[in-house]
C-alpha cells in the first residue's frame, strides 16, 4: 500500500515507520503522500508538525489498540469462495443481532463461524454483526469505536471478518454489519488533530458533531461504507443514530451515501442494503433521493417495539409512557408510527409524521428484543426474565408475522435468561470512574426499584463480571422449555416463508382487532385477547390467564396452522369462526393448503 493523509493545515506530517519518520509530500486538496509502498503487514503510523506518531484515520488493522501503528492490510489478498453469492436485500428478511464478544464464551468471529449452522437451521437470512470498529480496551459494546476502516483485533481483526462473511455466505447468510459514523469514541479519537473531522457548530449527546460541510470528511464516511461492501462484501450496513448525521449541505450526506451504493449494487451485481436507525419517526429515510429523501433501504422502527413490549409485560415507565393499549398496539401494526405527529409525552412535545399506507412495511426492522432495549434497562434484563413462555410466543408471533422486517436479538429465540448488560473496558482509570458514574446516575430516580419490586444496584459497567455475565448460555437449550420456544420461533419463521400472507409487507392488508364480545367491539374493556389479519390469515393471542373464545372474523374457512399450547377453530354459520384459545396462548390460522 502507499500511504496518504490528509492534514490540510499542517506544515509537515512524516510517516513513521519505527523509530524512522520520512517526510510526506503535500499535494492537491491538502493530502499529503509517499512513493514508498509499503508492503503487508508493515507497522506504520503518521506524525503531523512533528508530533507523536497517530494511526491512520482510514487504518484497517489495530494489532497494538487504538494508540498503537496502523498495520498494512491488503484486502485482495483473502481468496473468497462465495463466487456464486447472489446477495440479499434485507427488506422481509429475518436478521438476527448479534455482538461478537458475547455472542461465544472465545469472542471471536472464527468462533462465531462454528454457530452460523444454527442459525440457518433456525430460518435466519441475515446476521446483524453489532459494531466492530476498534476501541481502547477488550470489552466493549463497540459504539465507542475510533477506527471506523478497521476490525477490532480481539474479535480477530479484519482477515477474520473476511472469513465470518465468507463462511456466512457458504451457508446462504447474509451480513449486515453495524457502522457508528455519527461520533467516534473518547479514547484514541486522534482525527482532530490531522484536520476539521469535528464541528462545534452542531452538538450531539457525545460532544461536537461530525463536520459534514467538509468535502473530505464526507468522503471519510462515504468511503468507509462503500470498503465494507466492496472489500468485505457486506450485504447491508445498519448506520447508528443517523438523526445525530447533522448536515445543512444542499445534499444529505445519507443521500450522497446512497447514491454511491446504488451505483456500487450495480457494478458487483448484487443488492446492497442501507438500514438507518433514526429517532425521528419521518419516512423521508426510506423515500428515494430522487424524491428528496436519503434513500436507505430501511430503518428501525422503535414504535413497534415500545407498543410489543408494553402491551405484554404491563411497563409504562420512560418512553413506554404512551404505550401498552391495544389501541396503541393496533396504530403500530398498521401505521408503524405512533407518534406520526401527536403529542409525546415523553419528549414533551408533538413528534413524528404519518406513514403513507402505500409504504412497503418491510421498510421497517421491527424486533421484541434488541441490544439497547435490553443493554439500556438498568439490570439489562430480557423480557425472558420476566415473563411467562405464552407471553414470549406472543411477542415472537407479533414480531415475526408482522408485514414489517423482523430482527431476533442473540439468545431471544430460546428465551435465554442471560442479562446483555453495559459493560466496557477503559484503561484510563478517570474515564472509567466518569462511565461508572454516570451510568449510576442514569438509572437514578427512573423508578427502577419499583418495576423490579426491589432495591437494586446497577452493574458496574467495568466490572469483568458484568461482561462474563452477559454471554450467551447455550447450555439453556438442554431445558425443555427453552427448547420448546426456540421450536416455536422455528415454526414461526417457517410460516412466513410457506404462508403468502403472513409475508407481504402491506401494511392495507394488516388490522388488529381485540376486546370483549366481539370483533366490533373496540370500545369494550380488553379481555386479554386480539386478533392480527394478516391478508387471509389470523394471527389470533390470549394474554390471559383464562380460557377463551375468540370470534374471528373472516368470509373463508381457516385451518389451524400452528399454536402455542392448545388451541382449536369452529366455524359458525355465519361465515365467521370461533377460536377456543388455552390461557397465555398463540394460534395462527391461514387458508388450508
Amino acid at each position: 500500500m502507499r500511504p496518504r493523509a490528509w492534514a490540510p493545515s499542517a506544515q509537515r506530517v512524516d510517516l513513521v515507520l519505527g523509530s524512522a519518520r520520512i517526510p510526506m509530500t503535500s499535494g492537491t486538496g491538502g493530502w499529503w503522500g509517499t512513493d514508498l509502498d509499503l508492503e503487508d503487514g508493515t507497522d506504520y503510523a503518521f506524525a503531523v508538525d512533528a508530533g507523536d506518531p497517530r494511526p491512520d484515520p482510514r487504518s484497517r488493522w489495530q494489532p497494538q489498540g487504538v494508540h498503537g501503528p496502523s498495520r498494512a492490510f491488503d484486502t485482495a489478498e483473502f481468496n473468497w469462495t462465495d463466487a456464486g453469492w447472489p446477495g440479499v436485500d434485507v427488506r422481509g428478511r429475518v436478521t438476527y443481532e448479534l455482538h461478537i464478544g458475547t455472542f461465544t464464551s472465545e469472542g471471536t468471529l472464527d468462533a462465531a463461524v462454528e454457530h452460523l449452522d444454527d442459525l440457518v437451521s433456525l430460518g435466519v437470512d441475515l446476521v446483524e454483526v453489532m459494531p466492530v470498529a476498534p476501541f481502547n480496551g477488550v470489552r466493549g459494546w463497540g459504539y465507542d469505536g475510533v477506527a471506523a476502516y478497521a476490525v477490532h483485533d480481539p474479535y480477530g481483526g479484519p482477515a477474520a471478518l473476511q472469513r465470518f462473511v465468507d463462511a456466512a455466505h457458504f451457508r446462504g447468510l447474509g451480513v449486515c454489519l453495524d457502522v457508528v459514523y455519527n461520533h467516534l469514541g473518547p479514547s484514541g479519537n486522534y482525527l482532530a488533530e490531522f484536520g476539521p473531522y469535528f464541528t462545534d457548530e452542531h452538538e450531539t449527546p457525545w460532544g461536537a458533531a461530525v463536520n459534514l460541510a467538509e468535502p473530505e470528511v464526507r468522503r471519510w464516511v462515504i468511503d468507509s461504507a462503500l470498503q465494507w461492501f466492496r472489500d468485505f462484501r457486506m450485504d447491508a450496513l445498519r448506520l447508528d443514530a443517523v438523526h445525530a448525521l447533522i448536515d445543512d449541505s444542499p445534499v444529505h450526506v445519507l443521500s450522497e451515501l446512497s447514491d454511491e451504493v446504488a451505483a456500487l449494487s450495480q457494478t458487483l451485481g448484487r443488492p446492497l442494503s442501507l438500514v438507518a436507525e433514526t429517532d425521528l419517526n419521518d419516512v423521508v429515510s426510506v423515500t428515494p433521493t430522487a424524491s428528496g429523501g436519503w434513500g436507505m433501504t430501511a430503518q428501525w422502527a422503535d414504535d413497534v417495539h415500545h407498543a410489543v413490549h408494553a402491551l405484554v409485560t404491563g411497563e409504562r415507565h420512560g418512553y413506554y409512557v404512551d404505550f401498552g393499549t391495544p389501541e396503541v398496539l393496533r396504530k403500530a401494526m398498521t401505521g408503524v408510527f405512533v407518534h406520526d405527529g401527536t403529542f409525546s409525552t415523553f419528549r414533551g412535545r408533538n413528534w413524528g409524521r404519518p406513514v403513507p399506507s402505500s409504504t412497503d412495511g418491510h421498510r421497517f426492522v421491527v424486533a421484541a428484543s434488541t441490544h439497547d432495549q435490553v443493554g439500556n434497562r438498568a439490570l439489562g434484563d430480557r423480557p425472558s426474565a420476566r415473563l411467562a413462555p405464552g407471553a414470549l410466543a406472543a411477542e415472537a408471533a407479533l414480531i415475526l408475522l408482522s408485514p414489517f422486517t423482523p430482527m431476533l436479538f442473540m439468545g431471544e429465540e430460546w428465551g435465554s435468561r442471560t442479562p446483555w448488560q453495559f459493560f466496557t473496558d477503559h484503561p484510563e482509570p478517570e474515564l472509567a470512574a466518569a462511565v461508572r458514574e454516570g451510568r449510576r446516575r442514569e438509572f437514578g430516580g427512573h423508578g427502577w426499584e419499583a418495576l423490579y419490586g426491589r432495591e437494586i444496584e446497577v452493574p458496574d459497567p467495568q466490572a469483568l463480571s458484568t461482561f462474563e455475565a452477559s454471554v450467551v448460555t447455550r447450555d439453556e437449550l438442554d431445558l425443555t422449555e427453552h427448547a420448546r420456544l426456540q421450536d416455536w420461533y422455528r415454526t414461526l419463521i417457517a410460516l412466513r416463508r410457506s404462508v403468502p400472507d403472513l409475508a407481504t409487507g402491506d401494511l392495507r392488508a394488516t388490522d388488529l382487532v381485540s376486546g370483549g364480545a366481539s370483533e366490533e367491539a373496540q370500545s369494550a374493556p380488553w379481555d386479554g385477547w386480539m386478533v392480527v389479519h394478516r391478508g387471509n390469515a389470523r394471527v389470533v393471542i390470549n394474554l390471559s390467564g383464562e380460557e377463551v373464545a375468540v370470534p374471528v372474523r373472516t368470509d373463508r374457512p381457516l385451518a389451524l396452522v400452528a399454536s402455542w399450547d392448545t388451541a382449536s377453530v369452529e366455524h359458525t354459520t355465519d361465515g365467521a369462526a370461533r377460536v377456543l384459545m388455552a390461557p397465555q396462548s398463540v394460534a395462527v390460522l391461514a387458508l388450508p393448503g
